[in-house]
Formats: structure tokens, C-alpha cells, sequence
């Protein structure tokens, strides 16, 4: 190797980052002991940002485009290093390569539940999980604040800080959101968005923000849904004396099918079950109509007569037509027994009365004597 040769390797001429890894946030360029050229090209491609370090401190950053690093284009660095217009020596920097694109498919989820109040259900227990994309939106600040000196820094090494704030804001964003449990799915854009915009907004200050975040899915505990699931029968049902009919017509069909198991006695106390159902629905029993507005009332009905015996000159009553029968069958009313009732002027054997008489005549005279 030459003499210039060895020189030429002492500096850097190009400094530029093509990243294939697709989750490398921040890259150090390799310098080593190497010097920057004065006049050397910078290339900086679309969706980076390359900030120069001095000794610790942030310096000059260049977004996209293709430089020559001279004094004019290197302003903070310059005074840091107290360089004099047209200064032409090589010299020492870091150079970080920012990623400025968008970071996708960023997982997260719910380690534990998250509780919140439900205005239906009282409390209860969710867990959610989805994705979100990340964009860095100031190189300096994510250097200062995240990065410090690690040379490649990574997506997986600030995804468990973005995760715990998710899984802070999720609760707060569920439990204000004002929903109830089961539209919670039909408000998960809305919910998302709100999330998003709380985030960016948290992470403004470390140099990220938050452009999409997606709920895929939120859940509730296993015995819940075992509820929920139980309560959508119910409401797909719906009728459950038509439904208990459409069972019992099955019960019977199977039961017909099956006579060696029992089936066929079986059938015939649901046939008869089932027709007593269906006979009370095809004839039910209407009430009596109600008599026309402005009819008269009928009469009340007539009182029974009440009667009264003179039996060994003691009055005994009052009776009523069936109870005089039944003297008049025991033998305690004749014809010439005393009687007596409202309306008559005065007591007289029941023989000249016509309503007792009727009954004298049909009481079976006496049996013939024995012997």
C-alpha cells in the first residue's frame, strides 16, 4: 500500500446510511479514529435526517438532499470548534442517521385487565390488543432524550415504553369515552383516534408521534361472555312460548322414531299435550258481551217462597219448596198438616194449598204392610 493510499484511508470522504434491517430507528456512522474531509459528500436519503455531535453536543442536522460539508453549510459546528472562514483541514464528528419514516405494525396489548364502569353491566373486566405506527418528527430531541450514545437503536428498545403508555391511556380513554360495553366494537376507530392524538401529544417531548393507532379487538373475561352468549340466545329466541312449541313438535317427531326407548307412550302424552294447547288457542273462551250502552237493567230474581208447618200446635219453619218435599217424603207432611206462607190470609191443611199439594201428589204412597 502506498503512502497515499494509507492517507487516503485516514479520511472519510462519503458519509451517507442505506438501512435494510427496517427497524433500526438511529445509526452512528462508523468513524472510529477515521477523519471527516473537508469537502467531503453527505448524503442524506428520503425518510432520514443526519445530525452532527461535537464532543457530546448536538451541532448542525441536514435533511434530505446530497452536501458538500464546508464551513458555510456547517454554521454550529464551525463556532463549537471555532473554525475560521475557509478552514480546509480535516477533522472529528459523530454523525447520526435519524429514521424519519413510518414505523408500522407496532404490536400491543393488555398484560392484565383494565376495569372500568359500565352503565349496564356494572364493572367490568377488558382486555384489548392492536397495532400503531410510530414516526420520529425531531431527530434532536429522540438523540437527547432516548438515544444518548447507542450506536443502532432500535424499534424493540422504546416499544415496552410506548406499550406501558398505551395501556395507561387505555383506561382513562375507555371509562371517559361515554360507551357502553357491547357498541365499544362500533366505536373502536373513534376510540383509537382519541388515543392517538393523546399519545402524540405525551411524546412530543422525546420527538415521536403516534400518526395511527388501531384497536383490533377488546375482550371480557370468559364467564362473561359464557353471559353474554346465554343473553343472545335468550334474545334470538325471542317468543319462548313459540319456541317451547317448536320443541316440543321435535320431542314428539324423535320420539315417534324411537318406540323401542319408550317413544311411543311418550308421544302420545305430548300429542295430547300439544292438542289441548292448540284446542285452547283455536277456541278460546270469550267473555260475555257486555249489554249495550243505555239498556235497563234486568229485575233481580224472585225470592223462594218460605214456608211454615204447624206440627202438635208448635210452628216450625221457615222452609223452603225442597225442604216441605222432603217432610212430605219422610212422612212429617200430610195432607191435612197446618201450613203457611206470606200473602195467605190465614193456616190451611196442606192438601187445599195448590203449591203444597202438587207436592203430596208426588210423594209414592206407603208401602203395603208386611205379613
Amino acid at each position: 500500500m502506498g503512502l497515499m493510499d494509507k492517507l487516503r484511508g485516514e479520511f472519510i470522504d462519503i458519509i451517507e446510511w442505506t438501512d435494510d434491517s427496517r427497524d433500526t430507528i438511529v445509526w452512528r456512522f462508523p468513524r472510529y479514529d477515521n477523519e471527516i474531509k473537508m469537502g467531503a459528500q453527505l448524503v442524506v436519503r428520503e425518510s432520514q435526517t443526519a445530525v452532527f455531535v461535537n464532543e457530546g453536543q448536538i451541532a448542525d442536522s441536514f435533511t434530505p438532499g446530497t452536501y458538500t460539508l464546508e464551513t458555510q453549510n456547517l454554521p454550529i459546528l464551525s463556532k463549537l470548534k471555532g473554525w475560521k472562514y475557509g478552514f480546509e483541514s480535516p477533522w472529528k464528528a459523530e454523525v447520526y442517521f435519524v429514521n424519519t419514516r413510518l414505523f408500522t405494525d407496532m404490536k400491543w396489548g393488555t398484560q392484565n385487565p383494565v376495569i372500568v364502569r359500565d352503565a349496564e353491566f356494572g364493572m367490568v373486566r377488558l382486555r384489548a390488543f392492536g397495532a400503531y405506527a410510530m414516526r420520529v418528527t425531531d431527530a434532536a430531541k429522540m438523540l437527547r432524550e432516548l438515544v444518548g450514545t447507542d450506536p443502532q437503536f432500535r424499534t424493540e428498545e422504546v416499544q415496552e415504553y410506548l406499550r406501558q403508555m398505551i395501556v395507561g391511556r387505555l383506561g382513562s380513554a375507555l371509562a371517559t369515552a361515554g360507551v357502553p360495553m357491547l357498541d365499544l366494537a362500533s366505536q373502536q376507530q373513534q376510540i383509537g383516534q382519541r388515543i392517538a392524538g393523546v399519545l402524540s401529544e405525551d411524546l412530543s417531548n422525546v420527538g415521536i408521534t403516534i400518526p395511527t393507532f388501531i384497536i383490533e379487538n377488546i375482550s371480557v373475561p370468559p364467564e362473561v361472555e359464557a353471559a353474554l352468549d346465554k343473553r343472545t340466545q335468550i334474545g334470538v329466541v325471542g317468543d319462548l312460548d313459540a319456541y317451547t312449541k317448536f320443541q316440543t313438535a321435535n320431542a314428539i317427531e324423535d320420539a315417534a322414531q324411537n318406540p323401542g326407548g319408550g317413544g311411543e307412550g311418550i308421544g302420545i302424552g305430548l300429542g295430547m299435550a300439544v292438542g289441548n294447547r292448540m284446542a285452547q288457542q283455536l277456541n278460546p273462551q270469550q267473555p260475555a258481551a257486555p249489554a249495550p250502552a243505555g239498556a235497563p237493567a234486568p229485575p233481580p230474581l224472585p225470592a223462594a217462597a218460605q214456608w211454615f208447618v204447624g206440627v202438635d200446635g208448635q210452628q216450625q219453619g221457615p222452609f223452603d219448596a225442597a225442604t216441605l218435599a222432603g217432610r212430605v217424603a219422610s212422612g212429617g207432611l200430610t195432607a191435612d198438616t197446618l201450613v203457611w206462607k206470606t200473602g195467605m190470609a190465614q193456616w190451611a191443611a196442606a192438601k187445599d194449598v195448590p203449591e203444597v199439594a202438587a207436592l203430596l201428589a208426588s210423594a209414592p204412597p206407603p208401602l203395603p204392610p208386611q205379613g
